[in-house]
């Protein structure tokens, strides 16, 4: 059954990304804003998460749903579609080349702290990459397998993270970030959740940590994630939540959580 979910998201999301290129290239309009004025979001969410919604309710009409811009919608068959519509959505409306489609399915309620992923897809529309992952089968990246980077001391790692749209939390996590960049390789922040997921689990990045990270920021780049080798938990060896996120090698997850707790909050 986890191959026949995985290959509804992928045919989904790969059809959602190329709307989303389509709607990028004939220019971008701001609909709305969220959480604050630079929390944006474009026509381009919105059309891109109503293509995903209609395609999967036609195939799979009893499963729930919960997308970044709709909203969540029970159903009876326990599985729930979680949707990232377009992940990095400021990279999108400024034609930065790195935005993502997310697409996961999970078993129990839409929360990461409870769920079990069965399934998920991440595409990268503009670099025309798939990455997937099934339960127990791997993750892959087209059709080949990834696997995590091998573990390095925490100061050869390429630690990737994100920050706020709030900006008095966005200020408080740029000074801890001034004080434990000392502590490893360099700090990428690319913008995409997803995105910083699948690149751990290619070997791109040796890390990623954030809070604030909604669940359809995580949903299927966790899985891929853990898939492809990577330890990814919340504080405490916890379950990645609202709170925080870490996701490496399992050895490197270790020694970057002690080293990341002493910021925490």
């Amino acid at each position: 059954m986890n191959g026949e979910l995985l290959d509804l998201a992928r045919n989904v999301a790969v059809e959602a990304g190329e709307l989303a290129r389509r709607l990028r290239g004939e220019g971008v309009e701001v609909a709305d804003t969220k959480s604050t004025v630079t929390d944006i979001v474009t026509f381009a969410d919105r059309q891109t998460e109503e293509l995903i919604r209609g395609r999967l309710a036609d195939a799979r009409p009893n499963d729930g749903f919960l997308g970044e811009e709709s909203g969540a919608e029970r159903g009876t068959s326990g599985l729930t579609w979680v949707v990232d519509p377009i992940d990095g959505t400021v990279n999108y409306a400024y034609g930065l080349p790195f935005y993502a489609v997310s697409i996961a399915v999970v078993e129990g309620e839409p929360d990461p702290l409870t769920w079990r992923a069965l399934a998920g897809c991440v595409v990268n529309p503009v670099g025309g990459e798939v990455f997937t992952a099934a339960e127990g089968d791997g993750a892959h990246l087209g059709g080949e397998r990834i696997s995590v980077a091998p573990s390095v001391a925490p100061d050869q790692a390429l630690l990737a993270t994100g920050f706020s749209y709030t900006p008095e939390r966005r200020t408080a996590q740029a000074s801890a970030l001034a004080r434990y960049i000392a502590s490893v390789r360099d700090i990428r922040r690319i913008g995409v959740a997803a995105l910083d997921l699948c690149y751990v689990a290619a070997g791109r990045l040796n890390a990623y940590a954030e809070s604030g990270l909604h669940p359809w920021d995580q949903a299927a780049g966790v899985l891929i994630a853990r898939e492809a080798g990577a330890r990814v938990t919340g504080w405490d060896g916890g379950e990645p939540s609202r709170e925080f996120l870490l996701a490496a090698e399992p050895r490197l997850a270790e020694q970057l959580e002690k080293i990341l707790a002493e910021y925490r909050g």
